[in-house]
């Protein structure tokens, strides 16, 4: 599932691993999120938001909407459907000795 705008997200690698928040900004030309509470402040002062790569965090909880609901359903149909393809049970095996 891809990060967006208002998912929660707990960092996992680097320097700010375990911290947690909200993503308030996607900067998908330099691949980066920018998350509430992770700041830094600049030699002037200010403070600025840390961009951290997407694939060093954990999405905590999702914002859904009409969309992304129906990627999690279609993921979950295909999921049960493949859960049975391809295996053997134990009666396909004791009915091939039989032969």
């Amino acid at each position: 599932m891809p990060v967006r705008k208002d998912d929660e997200v707990s960092v996992v690698r680097g320097t700010y691993k375990g911290r947690e928040g909200k993503v308030i900004q996607c900067y998908r030309k330099k691949w980066v999120i920018h998350i509430d509470r992770i700041t830094r402040e600049k030699q002037s002062g200010a403070t600025v938001q840390v961009g951290i790569h997407p694939s060093k965090c954990v999405i905590t909880k999702l914002k859904l909407d009409k969309d992304r609901k129906a990627i999690l359903e279609r993921k979950n149909k295909e999921a049960k459907s493949a859960k049975g393809k391809g295996k053997f049970t134990e009666q396909d095996v004791a009915m091939a000795d039989v032969d």
